[in-house]
């Protein structure tokens, strides 16, 4: 579904150059659930830009869904970014002047795709997160857990191959945070491929799969030779999960 091979991204200024990220090696196969994991500067938020193509690289290459995408023009990242992509983030992303229903049929405008079939395709999304009795609430007639299903809806809408969630229990009190995971264990289950970058250790021991992000590299928790080089508690100390009440 996604394989990068040897990637390095500098971030550059008059006076210093960032290496955000190293000769960077990651894979995930079709129908994976993975977590990825790292202290702030770690490299995080660039690969999971770039893997979205939100964002261009220096060098190495890029496949996603077995295409290569690694020197496509803006107008053909955006193509396969509605295609391919579902995004979920930590702040949740929502129109505030769009109700339930107009924030989930974005993507599918984008597409160009005939009235009909989108109401379809909304509902079914929505029955997914059960929210269909709110498709016409707007963001702040709801709690924080639900405009998380919402954007979750909105992701899902498109039949992505892959969803990458940035934090996406993030800014949810412990309750709606597992709501929230088992949800996309859910979605996973379906098929689709998901990878989640977290803070959140008990959320991040929920994937299949847990990596690890060091100064710009992977270290991979199930190679069992990289396990006594590092101590994930070192870097990911515990820390209560922020509530909205």
């Amino acid at each position: 579904m996604l394989r990068m091979r040897n990637i390095t991204k500098i971030y550059r200024t008059s006076l210093i150059e960032t290496h955000a990220l190293s000769r960077f090696q990651f894979e995930v196969e079709p129908g994976e659930f993975v977590s990825v994991m790292g202290p702030s500067g770690s490299g995080k938020t660039t690969f999971l830009n770039i893997a979205g193509l939100l964002d261009t690289f220096d060098e190495g290459h890029y496949e996603l869904g077995g295409e290569d995408v690694s020197q496509l023009s803006d107008v053909e990242m955006s193509r396969v970014r509605n295609e391919k992509i579902g995004f979920i983030f930590q702040s949740f992303n929502l129109l505030p002047d769009l109700d339930v229903f107009d924030n989930v049929d974005i993507p599918l405008r984008y597409r160009g795709m005939p009235r009909k079939e989108r109401k379809e395709a909304i509902q079914s999304a929505l029955e997914t997160v059960g929210l269909s009795a709110r498709l016409r609430h707007y963001p702040s007639q709801l709690s924080g857990g639900q405009q998380q299903r919402v954007a979750v809806a909105r992701a899902l809408v498109g039949k992505p191959g892959l969803i990458l969630a940035d934090e996406p229990t993030g800014n949810l009190d412990s309750a709606m945070a597992r709501e929230i995971i088992n949800l996309l264990e859910q979605i996973n289950d379906t098929g689709t491929t998901i990878v989640m970058v977290t803070h959140d250790q008990e959320m991040a021991h929920r994937a299949g799969r847990q990596i690890f992000l060091l100064d710009g590299r992977v270290i991979d928790i199930r190679d069992e030779e990289a396990k006594p080089l590092f101590d994930p508690d070192r870097f990911m100390p515990s820390m209560p999960t922020p509530s909205l009440a």
